[in-house]
């Protein structure tokens, strides 16, 4: 695979994964305050309610935590890949720069 394969790969699949991870952040800060807010209710079923919760989020917290490690290496491997890349073939990757940055002006000059 090429590095400009890999970078393309990477940018599609991280942001899902990092808007996955902002909106699982979300649901556990809410469920945790959720948690302490009902910590003084009592009742046999709150109880089991709350203890499945505080487990539940534990693991999402844990899953989360492997997710943003991978997403870390992962992004790391395609900027090394497209260093790599630009070091071996810097006229290439000139000429791939300009040509962006025509089409990149064309579509602005356009609106």
């Amino acid at each position: 695979m090429n590095a400009k394969h890999a970078h393309s790969e990477v940018d599609a699949s991280d942001v899902t994964k990092e808007q996955l991870i902002t909106d699982l952040k979300t649901v556990m800060a809410d469920a945790e305050a959720l948690i302490k807010v009902t910590a003084n209710q009592g009742g046999e079923a709150l109880l089991t309610a709350r203890g499945r919760a505080e487990e539940s989020i534990a693991r999402a917290r844990a899953k989360m935590s492997d997710i943003e490690e991978a997403l870390m290496l992962r992004t790391k491997a395609a900027v090394e890949a497209t260093d790599a890349y630009v070091h071996e073939n810097p006229w290439q990757a000139i000429g791939v720069s300009a040509a962006l940055g025509v089409v990149v002006g064309l579509l602005i000059s356009r609106r």
